[in-house]
């Protein structure tokens, strides 16, 4: 098993990023689509946990066979797809990844938010075990390059300019946290425990690092746009953020599925979306 640690800072609150997240996720699925790839969005529905309490459930299907290195795709079938169910507690989050085709392997990946700065040494209660495995790598959204063919100037946080927030929070510098903090500006940091498990001999190693790689790859992305899209998103509040979640899910479903096979859409879950059965209510 590969086990790492991401911790990535941004200016926010945690009360902030749950609005921000929501919104990220939605468009960040739906930008990455097109016809046949991306994520098929399957259930949306709510959930609860006695220990954490109310939160949303969300079961996707991530097709991507075109994306992985030929020595993986020499290995699967073409019709092969990432299953990721995931439980979101706010702020405390499991997901977990999977896939029919390959059932040796396994990710799941544990969220905590805190209000700091990341030196938070035990923010999941690891065992010993499990701290003594762990490499803890902290992802910068304002220094750490992304690939190439991903980089647009209108989601580099060193460039943007934010005109919502007061102070205002961007561009971001090398330095930003301790810019952020000589202006008072919130300061969180996004937890993640990422273990990655493939237990077949001779790929157990490059599928599991291939894995943590292709995760931190997305992390960064994905937290970069959180950040350049907050005039976007800051002044929504968190239930038109959910209502756009779901109009947006449905419309990558049919983007996704667009030409996919008969069965595929039989099993698709656009008209779930819209169900009563998938009502949730999030108050």
């Amino acid at each position: 098993m590969h086990l790492v640690e991401y911790r990535i800072c941004l200016p926010f609150t945690v009360e902030e990023y749950k609005r921000a997240q929501l919104y990220m996720i939605a468009r960040h699925c739906h930008q990455e689509s097109e016809k046949g790839e991306g994520v098929e969005v399957v259930k949306y529905e709510p959930c609860e946990d006695p220990v954490h309490g109310k939160g949303h459930y969300t079961e996707k299907r991530i097709h991507l066979y075109n994306k992985l290195p030929v020595w993986m795709q020499s290995i699967i079938p073409n019709v092969f797809y990432i299953e990721e169910k995931s439980w979101n507690y706010y702020p405390f989050t499991i997901t977990e990844y999977s896939c029919s085709f390959l059932p040796k392997f396994h990710t799941t990946v544990q969220t905590r938010y805190e209000d700091n700065e990341g030196e938070n040494e035990n923010a999941h209660n690891l065992t010993q075990e499990e701290l003594n495995a762990r490499t803890i790598d902290f992802i910068s959204i304002s220094n750490d390059q992304i690939a190439e063919h991903k980089y647009k100037d209108s989601e580099d946080p060193q460039k943007i300019i934010i005109k919502k927030t007061n102070p205002n929070r961007g561009p971001l510098k090398e330095n930003w946290i301790k810019e952020c903090k000589e202006k008072n500006i919130p300061i969180m940091c996004s937890y993640k425990i990422v273990k990655t498990k493939f237990e077949v001999w001779g790929f157990q190693t490059k599928v599991e690092a291939w894995t943590q790689k292709a995760i931190r790859d997305i992390l960064l992305l994905a937290h970069r746009q959180a950040f350049c899209w907050i005039d976007e998103w800051y002044d929504m509040s968190y239930e038109s953020i959910v209502a756009l979640e779901r109009e947006t899910y449905a419309k990558t479903n049919d983007k996704v599925l667009k030409n996919a096979s008969t069965n595929n859409k039989k099993e698709s879950t656009g008209d779930n979306l819209n169900s009563e059965k998938n009502e949730a209510d999030f108050d």
